[in-house]
């Protein structure tokens, strides 16, 4: 058993358990936050991508004592109640980008990553994104993301 503090969505949290519990385990079954999804388990296919430091990170596959002291954003944090949606979801949206929807919470997270480390990416930078998608939207999926990069740039004039 560990004791881990962390800051989760902007908010300091505090884990005892054990230290190599996945962190999806303690979002989901610990905290009953739920938009980080279980996908395969080995940190393979995205479908639990959360931000760590502003990281795109495969929560499956990394133990609550790898986030000591860290920042984690789970899409439960990119935008509160209330506050209108980051334009990476609001580009989503407007693209229609979900068919069934299960990897787009980690798609849309490793695309908020992306943004933040190169505002103007090009093809072969969104192909980089490695979350699948057994649905086959990746059109879709670049279309969102050139809308929200476009928005993101007008917004930071």
């Amino acid at each position: 058993m560990v004791q881990i503090s962390f800051t989760l969505n902007g908010k300091p949290q505090r884990f005892d358990g054990e230290a190599d519990m996945p962190l999806l385990w303690h979002l989901r079954d610990g905290l009953r936050l739920t938009g980080t999804k279980f996908g395969c388990g080995i940190g393979s296919c995205g479908a639990c991508t959360v931000l760590l430091d502003g990281h795109a990170t495969r929560a499956c596959a990394l133990p609550m004592r790898a986030i000591a002291n860290r920042n984690v954003t789970t899409i439960e944090g990119i935008s509160a109640e209330g506050e209108p949606l980051h334009a990476v979801q609001q580009a989503w949206i407007e693209v229609d980008v979900a068919q069934c929807g299960y990897c787009q919470v980690g798609q849309i997270m490793a695309a908020i990553d992306l943004l933040a480390r190169k505002p103007r990416p090009s093809d072969a930078d969104i192909s980089s994104i490695t979350n699948l998608c057994r649905c086959g939207t990746y059109p879709r999926i670049r279309e969102a993301i050139q809308l929200a990069a476009e928005r993101l740039r007008e917004a930071a004039k």
